[in-house]
C-alpha cells in the first residue's frame, strides 16, 4: 500500500515488529447489530495492520458484500467467491485477489453468498467449514480477519469457530449493549461446545462523537459493563470514513489526513502490540 501522506510520520511510529510464529492470527469482526461500523472497521483495520509490512487476508463472509465493494473489487463478474470456497467448490487460494493496498488481499463475497446458509445445513461439521479453508491459508498471512454478517446464522458461526479472537464493534447510541448479550452467549457457546479457546479481541467504540453527553455516557457504561476488553483507540463519527467505501478504497488511501485514518492506524497499533505481548509471553516448547 502506498504510505498515506498525512499520517506518515504516526505511521512509521506505529509500527510494530512482530515475532512471527508461522500461522496466521484470525480475528472475527463480529456484533449481529447492523450499523455498527462493522465493515468499515474490517476494511480499514486490515488495511492499517498490512501498512505495517505484514500479510493480510481480509475475509469477506457477508453476502452483501461490502467489504468487496469497499476495496474496490468489482462483483458479478464470474469469479470465485467466499460461497465457492466455504461450500467446497473451490480452494481459497483460487478465490483470493490482491487489492490496491499492498499486503492485503481480498476473499471476496456476493449475494449468492446467502445459500450457503442453506447448503451447509445438512453437512457434517457445519459449523467448521470455514476452519478447514483457513487452516490451508494460515501459512500464507500473518493476519486473517473475517466481516461477519450482521446476524448470529451459521456464516458467523462458522466465522467464531474459525477464529482464534473475536473484535466486537459497537456504536456509541443508547442501545450499545442491546443483543451483545446474545453474541457473548453464543462466544461461551462456542468455548463450551467446540472445546475452542476463543477470546475477545476486544471492544471496539465506534462512531463516538464526544461532543454529546449520550456518547460520553455510553463509553463509560460500556467500560464499567466490560472493563479492560474495551479497547483504549475510538473511532470517531466521520463523514470521510463513510465516503471512503463508495471509493472502493480505505481511509488510509482516500483521505490519509482525515481523523479516520488515524484512528484506524492507533487501532492496529493497539491491536499489534496486544499480539507482541501475548506472543513474549507464550511459553516456548524446545
Amino acid at each position: 500500500m502506498e504510505p498515506a501522506q498525512g499520517n506518515w510520520g504516526l505511521l512509521l511510529r506505529s509500527r510494530v515488529v512482530l515475532t512471527f510464529f508461522g500461522v496466521a492470527k484470525v480475528i472475527a469482526i463480529a456484533n449481529q447489530k447492523g450499523g455498527v461500523g462493522k465493515t468499515t472497521t474490517a476494511i480499514n483495520l486490515a488495511a492499517s495492520v498490512a501498512a505495517n509490512d505484514l500479510r493480510v487476508l481480509l475475509i469477506d463472509l457477508d453476502p452483501q458484500g461490502n467489504s468487496t465493494t469497499g476495496l474496490g473489487v468489482p462483483k458479478g463478474e464470474g469469479r470465485p467467491t467466499s460461497y465457492h470456497v466455504i461450500t467446497g467448490q473451490v480452494s481459497a487460494k483460487d478465490a483470493v485477489v490482491a487489492t490496491e493496498c499492498e499486503g492485503l488481499q481480498l476473499l471476496p463475497a456476493d449475494k449468492n453468498l446467502v445459500a450457503a446458509n442453506i447448503d451447509l445445513v445438512d453437512r457434517d461439521s457445519r459449523e467448521s467449514c470455514l476452519r478447514t479453508v483457513i487452516q490451508e491459508l494460515r501459512s500464507d498471512y500473518d493476519f486473517i480477519f473475517i466481516d461477519c454478517p450482521p446476524a448470529l446464522d451459521l456464516l458467523t458461526l462458522n466465522a467464531l469457530v474459525a477464529a482464534d479472537s473475536v473484535l466486537i464493534p459497537i456504536q456509541c447510541e443508547f442501545f450499545a449493549l442491546e443483543g451483545i448479550s446474545q453474541l457473548i452467549d453464543t462466544i461461551e457457546l462456542i468455548r463450551t461446545s467446540f472445546s475452542h479457546d476463543l477470546k475477545i479481541q476486544g471492544i471496539l467504540l465506534t462512531m463516538f462523537d464526544d461532543r454529546t453527553v449520550l456518547a460520553r455516557q455510553v463509553a463509560e457504561d460500556l467500560k464499567d459493563f466490560f472493563g479492560d476488553e474495551v479497547l483504549k483507540t475510538v473511532i470517531p463519527r466521520s463523514i470521510r470514513l463513510a465516503e471512503a467505501p463508495s471509493y472502493g478504497k480505505p481511509i488510509l488511501l482516500y483521505d490519509p489526513r482525515s481523523k479516520g485514518a488515524e484512528s484506524y492506524i492507533r487501532l492496529a497499533k493497539e491491536i499489534l502490540e496486544n499480539e507482541q505481548q501475548q506472543r513474549q509471553s507464550a511459553p516456548s516448547f524446545g
